[in-house]
């Protein structure tokens, strides 16, 4: 059965999470200028496109080839839209977005897509090359990393983005491993990760927040959303709207930061009891929001997105 979105025939297995929640959120304008910073396969886009009228603009962004080669087909199709493959840490040196942008949406992490193709690397429950780019035509791969990083690089990446409490001895072992036998499969590493934590209660694979660790480091995944925040807030024009989904507490935290850095005030210093003038510069539209339990029911994904919305004033 297929699901029907926006008047857009889509595959239940691909539903943009939270799409009715992000299009109130952004609050599209007819002639407005939006800027989609994850393409993926382009589900939240047309949303955005069902909702411009002929004078609006939709600038759409993505690290991954494939999901461009799907952005250059929506572009032919629609001379509304415009291409650029990059992260959208690099907004701001588009040409496109020098006029000002009345609306930008992070969809955040890995997608659905991605995952389903074992050949990029990401899952590990189906077995193929580790590779774990989001661009996989340039930079280093999570096996080339693995091959050459010390214990204790290891260590800290499964530490601070995957919070796995076994890092340290998890990174001794794939040490230990590769004097061996090169890590160069997903089945591998995962594995080697459920034989250092034992296969647990089979609700979550062992291999969960490592794998999440890896391919956040290797994409610069938490760098680039801080710098791709400051640049949608600089070109977003006044009463411009961002909307921001994040799958895990480690974007969440960045983002709710984020917007809390413009919409208050700094906390007071008994210190320094001289006041300091604060006027703020984005407003906090609704907080956390959640996908509601039909949609949870109908795409397991969305249990772990949280959308954030801030307007610039």
């Amino acid at each position: 059965m297929m699901a029907r979105v926006s008047g857009m025939t889509q595959n239940p297995g691909h539903l943009p999470v939270m799409f009715t929640q992000a299009m109130e959120g952004l609050r599209v304008l007819k002639d407005g200028r939006y800027l989609d910073g994850t393409f993926g396969r382009g589900g939240h886009a047309r949303g955005v496109l069902d909702r411009l009228g002929p004078e609006g603009k939709l600038l759409v962004m993505d690290k991954d080839p494939v999901a461009i080669a799907c952005a250059a087909e929506l572009q032919a199709e629609d001379a509304r839209v415009a291409v650029y493959q990059g992260s959208f840490a690099d907004l701001s040196h588009w040409s496109e977005t020098a006029e000002g942008l009345d609306g930008v949406l992070f969809d955040l992490g890995v997608s659905s897509p991605q995952l389903d193709v074992a050949e990029r690397g990401f899952s590990f429950r189906n077995d193929g090359p580790l590779d774990m780019r989001m661009d996989n035509l340039s930079g280093q791969s999570a096996a080339d990393w693995l091959a050459h990083a010390s214990e204790k690089e290891i260590a800290d990446v499964l530490w601070q983005y995957g919070e796995e409490k076994l890092s340290r001895k998890i990174a001794r072992t794939i040490v230990e491993r590769r004097t061996e036998t090169p890590l160069l499969r997903t089945a591998q590493l995962a594995e080697l990760i459920a034989s250092v934590l034992g296969r647990g209660d089979g609700k979550i694979h062992p291999a969960t927040r490592s794998f999440q660790a890896i391919r956040i480091f290797i994409n610069r995944e938490l760098e680039d959303l801080e710098l791709g925040l400051e640049a949608a807030y600089a070109k977003l024009k006044v009463g411009g709207r961002l909307a921001v989904i994040s799958f895990h507490s480690l974007e969440d935290r960045i983002v709710k930061q984020f917007i809390a850095k413009y919409a208050k005030a700094p906390a007071g210093n008994r210190r320094m009891p001289i006041e300091v003038e604060f006027t703020p510069g984005l407003k906090d539209i609704a907080g956390a929001m959640r996908a509601d339990d039909e949609e949870t029911r109908i795409n397991p994904r969305s249990r772990s997105a949280v959308l954030r919305v801030a307007e610039k004033l």
